[in-house]
């Protein structure tokens, strides 16, 4: 007989939440909060929409302290790492990150990471950091050390020890720039610093999964919960998942175990530029994605717009002249663009442009049409040159 919901055992089945350093910050802001990938977070503060426009227009703050966070030093490390992404990070100079992929020996993705390069001590080792999905944190540290020399290279596991706080908008730089030592404006889009927040080292990036100019800050917990508490005094919007998840989708950025996972491959994905087959040598997975190159994909993740207000969700089948082609691996009603956006994946020969298409919602077709991604672009990022 199955434990009732509300008896012991079942109680004691049910795997308790993780909470970030900042969770009773949220908690004082009303947020409402969901579980995401083992941890309670907040979906919404204020409201999504809201909370996008903000981001969009002026500034918004998201705790992402669930994001795993590692820190490598030791010799050879680019060097070790390049046999585990199609990326040629031997490429960046100190004070750049890469964005790239973990491939598994099908060229399929373990997860999409930022890997910032922090330079090379007089030693001969080389530092870096690197950021990872909070719902693949232990799959990547295991792999990670399965595939790198434990004799010349550590691997120091920050994710539970350090806040990540994400300040994002095109006014993240004058809200942010009070309270950091070091200039913001000379960093580039995807360049770093070790940096002095509130008096305090702090690891600051300029990165983002919004499609707007931000940066990206590693802080110990207390210095994070106080720049948390001064950003909001400084009108900040505090932004949810929700929130992150519209932004990230109208930028189509690939959310990983949706639109990514360890059966589909950086050229499917669209990930192509992150395939460096020309300027580096063998990595993991190499051979799948030259075969790909040499033959041509099956099939490839497009972005799609609705013709009407009917939103096309994860998981619906998409058609076409009524058969079942592909399936959506994210939709969402854009809040900036007024529109229904999607990704979905579709074989390649109906992935140009304008392709007429169809998504099934809950047993009617609706027309949809394969657009060009991103679905917006922002005017206010900055370069990465």
């Amino acid at each position: 007989m199955a434990n009732s919901p509300g008896s012991p055992e079942s109680q004691s089945e049910t795997p308790k939440l993780a909470r970030t350093p900042l969770f009773d910050q949220v908690v004082a802001q009303n947020a409402r909060l969901t579980a995401f990938a083992g941890w309670e977070m907040p979906v919404q503060f204020s409201g999504l929409k809201k909370e996008h426009a903000a981001v969009r227009t002026a500034v918004g703050i998201f705790d992402i302290s669930h994001m795993g966070k590692f820190a490598f030093n030791g010799k050879q490390l680019r060097e070790q790492l390049q046999s585990l992404v199609p990326s040629d990070l031997t490429r960046l100079q100190p004070g750049q990150a890469q964005y790239t992929v973990l491939l598994n020996p099908n060229g399929g993705i373990i997860d999409d990471i930022i890997f910032y390069y922090q330079g090379e001590e007089e030693s001969g080792e080389q530092r870096g950091m690197m950021i990872v999905n909070g719902a693949t944190c232990t799959k990547d540290k295991d792999w990670l050390l399965a595939h790198l020399d434990a004799d010349s290279v550590t691997l120091q596991d920050l994710s539970t020890s350090k806040v990540l706080i994400a300040v994002q908008g095109p006014l993240a730089i004058s809200h942010l720039q009070p309270f950091v030592k070091e200039a913001l404006a000379p960093v580039k889009a995807f360049g770093h610093l070790e940096a002095t927040v509130l008096g305090k080292p702090a690891f600051i990036a300029r990165t983002g999964y919004t499609g707007e100019d931000g940066f990206e800050l590693m802080l110990d917990p207390d210095v994070g919960i106080e720049l948390w508490h001064k950003l909001l005094e400084s009108g900040v919007t505090p932004c949810g998942l929700g929130a992150r998840d519209t932004l990230r989708l109208e930028a189509a950025m690939a959310l990983y175990g949706q639109d990514i996972d360890d059966t589909t491959t950086p050229l499917e994905a669209g990930l192509g530029w992150l395939v460096h087959l020309d300027s580096k040598g063998d990595f993991i997975g190499r051979s799948v994605l030259e075969q790909q190159k040499a033959t041509g994909i099956e099939r490839k993740l497009v972005g799609i717009q609705m013709q009407g207000r009917q939103i096309a969700r994860h998981g619906y089948p998409v058609l076409a002249d009524g058969e079942v082609v592909g399936v959506v691996t994210s939709g969402t009603l854009a809040p900036t663009l007024g529109n229904a956006i999607a990704l979905a994946y579709v074989p390649r020969k109906l992935g140009k442009v304008g392709q007429q298409l169809e998504v099934e919602i809950r047993g009617k077709s609706y027309p949809a049409v394969v657009v060009k991604k991103p679905f917006y672009r922002s005017q206010n990022r900055p370069s990465a040159k």
